[in-house]
């Protein structure tokens, strides 16, 4: 870990209001995060949020390619970009910590297939989408926390992401659907003879809710991958998973009657969900 001169502790600050005002969940997991290194996940973590959301602030693709290649430009910390908190902090983090970029730099690139909402062919290529824009920060989490990166832990946030990104992108269903974008694999949609048509219409027909069961099934079978895995995750780096013991309680609300993947919100009262994370904190400690 190297020490830069003058961390700017303003633009950490700025990450953290970003995370708890639009990541609720990830900021309220990090709040059981050691506090030193607390701040660097959080600009971890806004990051991600800054791109993920390129697709709803841009007018057309082309905007959407050039923004994206002014945060690649960032990762090296370009000239303007130390005017940006997110941009800053992350930069910051990189340096002290020596994290790898190109885990990051997958995440834009996986982040861009959003600009234009091509169809998802295969199961294996939304895995391959979560394990860019989810995985890959656990994976950097983990190694701010324990500042060596053990193969368990790989292993781990690698499954622990599918799950979480997966669970992430039935929850955001409504939000997707109402702009265009259909992240149930093609092949598991003609399995059930849904169509894209259904996600426009906003129409829970038994092939888009069967679709939703399978598409389910797959995140639960990351997930117990995940939790045979955890043992063997160094102590030190648990707390960079703490995000996916929401994971479980979220799939189960989409498995109760009357569930209507367009309209029912898929949340948590935040004292559940802190208490949620509080036990797992104990029990993985």
């Amino acid at each position: 870990m190297r020490g830069p001169e003058a961390p700017p502790t303003g633009d950490y600050a700025y990450c953290e209001g970003l995370l708890r005002r639009d990541d609720r969940d990830r900021w309220l997991a990090s709040l059981f995060v050691p506090r030193e290194p607390r701040r660097h996940i959080h600009a971890l973590y806004a990051f991600s949020l800054e791109i993920a959301r390129v697709r709803e602030i841009v007018s057309e693709p082309l905007l959407g390619e050039i923004r994206l290649q002014w945060w690649r430009d960032a990762l090296e910390g370009a000239g303007e970009a130390k005017a940006n908190p997110v941009a800053a902090a992350l930069h910051d983090t990189i340096v002290r910590f020596d994290l790898p970029k190109a885990p990051l730099l997958e995440l834009i690139v996986a982040r861009g297939q959003d600009l234009y909402g091509d169809a998802i062919e295969s199961v294996n290529a939304l895995e391959a989408y979560a394990s860019a824009t989810c995985s890959n920060l656990l994976r950097l989490a983990a190694l701010i926390l324990d500042g060596a990166e053990a193969a368990a832990s790989r292993d781990a946030a690698l499954h622990a992401g599918i799950a979480y990104g997966i669970t992430g992108l039935i929850r955001a269903l409504p939000w997707h659907s109402a702009r265009g974008q259909v992240f149930i694999p093609a092949g598991i949609l003609q399995a059930h003879s849904a169509s894209r048509d259904d996600f426009a219409a906003g129409r829970a027909s038994p092939g888009v809710l069967a679709a939703l069961a399978d598409l389910r099934a797959v995140a639960r079978a990351h997930l117990d991958i995940f939790y045979a895995r955890l043992p063997g995750v160094p102590g030190k780096s648990r707390p960079a998973f703490l995000p996916v013991c929401l994971c479980e309680p979220y799939l189960r609300l989409m498995e109760k009657p009357g569930f209507d993947p367009f309209r029912t919100v898929i949340e948590l009262p935040q004292w559940r969900r802190q208490w949620i994370l509080w036990r797992a904190a104990r029990r993985w400690g």
